[in-house]
């Protein structure tokens, strides 16, 4: 689409970020009658949420709710979607904005109907990034069953393109183009919000916990990915350096948060996720043993109070109150001896787990790489919302640290907000 064909500043919002307050911005917005443009840097819609394999509050898998927000987008002629796109600059005021973005090639066309003969053919792997690398895919791939739009894309970093050209013999379809070129393309828009997401953040970073030195020492979202149907096991929780059923397994909470030397703020989410965590284990291992080690455990909420007393009455499950000091490996049997002082009873406690779980943080995405327009940020990079100025709105976990539910919630307030924009312009 070129900016010619863009509607009227008046009557269209551009949401960057096809995560779960991406899409909600997005629904809200057209479902009263505006005109919405979705850009998504990755090649699918779905966000963060995508890699889960539950989430707060019911424990259901992400396909609740993204199969019918992906339908309720398909249905909407109102939505129009771009993925891989990446907004380059941003110029104008509010209710009149002129957007530059960047679309970089697919490769694969509209005449996809993902039958999956292009991907048999491919000789060609990569590591799979949706899993964080945990697999490998082919070069030619869909990101995860129901990714949205349902089309393949190929990796042209690793793709021998046309010195190999496999994938574009076995395609029936004609879906396959080689020579696509990346583009840019201009947008009028009335207002913009920025719903960019969030990063786990990177756990090599702290120095003594032990990832990437130990194999059986993994993050959050790596759990998240073992534990999904979908995932590199298939749903089986292993041990990565034996592939062992865990017998013994330690959180270790506020890892790189709350912590001055790498995201000082909580991150709302990591206490939460490892009792989600502890459900998966304790349910696929009965006998399993698991041990939390926190600074504080933050429940926010009646609903998560109640899911954390429930986790707390599991004689399975241990509570140690004290921050995570240092790590070692038994190299015989790469069991990791985790050490922390015990906050309550002040005795340094020592325990040999088979496994241990970092609970990283969430860094906001505009940390890493900062939007391309006018807008506050405060020291850890979230999006400060100006509502006396307008136009540009933070929605999700680009404007600070939420689960699921609160980033639906604020997103429909960013909707509104945009909303107004065009209506008082």
């Amino acid at each position: 689409m070129t900016a010619d064909k863009a509607a009227p500043a008046s009557g269209s919002v551009l949401v960057v970020g096809g995560g779960i307050s991406g899409l909600t911005t997005a629904l809200e917005t057209a479902e009263v009658g505006y005109e919405v443009f979705l850009v998504e840097k990755n090649p699918y819609l779905g966000g963060r949420v995508a890699q889960l394999n539950q989430y707060f509050p019911k424990l259901c898998p992400p396909t609740c709710g993204l199969e019918i927000n992906f339908r309720r987008i398909k249905d909407n002629p109102k939505i129009k979607v771009f993925t891989l796109a990446e907004v380059q600059n941003v110029e104008g005021e509010p209710g009149n904005y002129d957007v530059q973005i960047k679309l970089s090639p697919r490769y694969i066309n509209e005449n996809c109907v993902a039958c999956d003969e292009c991907v048999k053919v491919c000789p060609v792997e990569r590591k799979n990034d949706f899993n964080f690398g945990l697999d490998n895919s082919k070069a030619v791939f869909r990101p995860f069953e129901l990714s949205f739009p349902m089309r393949y894309v190929i990796d042209d970093a690793v793709c021998k393109g046309s010195e190999c050209a496999k994938c574009v013999d076995a395609c029936k379809y004609n879906a396959i183009d080689l020579k696509m070129e990346s583009k840019t393309i201009n947008l009028k828009v009335g207002a913009i919000v920025w719903a960019t997401g969030w990063a786990p953040y990177d756990a090599n970073k702290i120095d003594n916990l032990g990832f990437g030195k130990y194999p059986n020492i993994i993050t959050n979202m790596l759990l998240e990915r073992y534990a999904s149907p979908n995932g590199p096991t298939k749903g089986k929780i292993i041990r990565p350096s034996d592939g062992k059923a865990p017998e013994s397994v330690a959180f270790v909470q506020c890892a790189g948060s709350r912590d001055e030397n790498h995201l000082p703020y909580c991150s709302y989410i990591c206490c939460m996720a490892s009792l989600k965590h502890a459900t998966y284990i304790r349910e696929q291992y009965p006998d399993a043993k698991i041990y939390i080690f926190y600074i504080d455990l933050r429940t926010p909420g009646l609903r998560y109070e109640k899911f954390y007393d429930k986790i707390k009455a599991d004689d399975k499950v241990f509570f140690i109150k004290g921050k995570v000091a240092e790590v070692s490996e038994d190299p015989s049997t790469k069991n990791i001896t985790v050490v922390a002082e015990n906050a309550v009873t002040a005795e340094k406690v020592r325990e040999t787990v088979e496994m241990v779980v970092l609970a990283t943080g969430m860094q906001p995405t505009a940390a890493i790489c900062k939007p391309p327009a006018e807008l506050n940020f405060n020291p850890d990079g979230f999006i400060i919302n100006d509502f006396d100025k307008g136009g540009m709105f933070a929605a999700g976990c680009a404007n600070k640290p939420a689960d699921v539910v609160s980033s639906n919630q604020n997103a429909t307030g960013m909707a509104l907000k945009a909303i107004q924009t065009l209506v008082r312009r």
